[in-house]
């Protein structure tokens, strides 16, 4: 039996997609009188547990990443799998 793989997700926005949430967070940084920041982006971190084989594994967490976590027309993911060192 193999061990779960732990699966750490990132999924950002596409270049030259507007990101709303990053403009505010960079306005209210402005406003807090915070200077030299600029290109403020947002994105998600998902992490997971996944079983079976490191290969199966992989294909599993892409699949899901390109049909559930990200809209693939509108943002970028990527992923890695490692031992997971709690199971």
């Amino acid at each position: 039996m193999t061990r779960p793989l732990r699966a750490r997700v990132e999924v950002t926005l596409k270049p030259g997609i507007r990101d709303p949430q990053g403009q505010a967070i960079e306005n209210a940084m402005a406003g807090l009188g915070f200077t030299g920041f600029a290109g403020v982006r947002v994105g998600k971190y998902v992490t997971f547990q996944v079983e079976g084989p490191p290969a199966e594994a992989e294909r599993r967490v892409a699949e899901i990443c390109e049909r559930l976590l990200a809209n693939p027309v509108i943002e970028n993911y990527r992923f890695q799998l490692e031992e997971d060192a709690s199971a």
